[in-house]
């Protein structure tokens, strides 16, 4: 499998398993078997990953990626076994950096929601083809990634103004808004990926969709009040 498949999720899934660390083997770079160049991805992904990891607390150095051809089997060796003698050292998963299991299981819970957000965000970068290992801590800085998080946006539907046009519904690109005919739409914050599609979409007559940063979003209003009653135009 060409290692521009591993995916953030895929990495976060493993240590929300349980895994002490995770070791990616990727081709060389430049000498990539697909037009893709997929091994420049996987650099990012990691390298964005490293960051992600160090902000909810966890040593980046339990994620590694090493890069090497099918004949270089003493570099696979010699780094798997660098990697694991290293990932020994720091200990168990949470434990060597003082976080427990509850907590953790938490943290790793609510950032693989946002995977989406990150690569929706980093979309440029992501797609870097660095050249030299002198530009890889510069490709994500702890800086960016903390104003990441503190600059989050999240979208809320004001019940007083949805019409359940269903025209953000339609548009939603990961199905995240529950709604239907006369009824009052809302975004299950938890599919959602905050692309802002549907924001741009709500027609500006309505106004419905609302963009929230640096506070809670609403909760949502309960299921047996999303009806929207008509009034019957009035006989002439």
């Amino acid at each position: 499998m060409c290692s521009g498949r591993v995916d953030m999720s895929f990495v976060l899934r493993a240590f929300l398993n349980g895994i002490d660390g995770v070791f990616i083997g990727a081709c060389r770079l430049n000498e990539c078997n697909y037009v893709t160049q997929g091994n420049y991805h996987a650099l990012n992904m990691v390298l964005l990953s490293k960051r992600v990891l160090e902000h909810m607390g966890l040593n980046p150095e339990r994620l590694k990626i090493e890069f090497m051809s099918a004949a270089d089997a003493n570099i696979f060796a010699e780094g798997v076994n660098a990697f694991v003698k290293k990932v020994k050292s720091l200990g168990p998963l949470g434990e060597g950096e003082g976080i427990n299991r509850h907590e953790l299981k938490s943290r790793l819970v609510e950032i693989s929601k946002l995977v989406p957000y990150f690569k929706m965000a980093n979309q440029e970068k992501l797609a870097s083809h660095l050249k030299t290992p002198e530009e890889y801590d510069g490709l994500f800085t702890k800086e960016e990634i903390d104003r990441l998080f503190t600059e989050m946006v999240s979208y809320y539907i004001d019940p007083e103004k949805c019409q359940a046009c269903m025209t953000c519904l339609r548009r939603c690109p990961v199905e995240a808004i529950v709604g239907g005919k006369n009824r009052i739409h809302v975004i299950d914050q938890d599919k959602c990926i905050k692309c802002g599609t549907c924001f741009e979409a709500c027609p500006p007559r309505f106004g419905a969709v609302k963009k929230i940063s640096g506070e809670p979003v609403p909760a949502p209003i309960p299921e047996e009040k999303r009806t929207i009653v008509r009034k019957s135009k009035e006989a002439s």
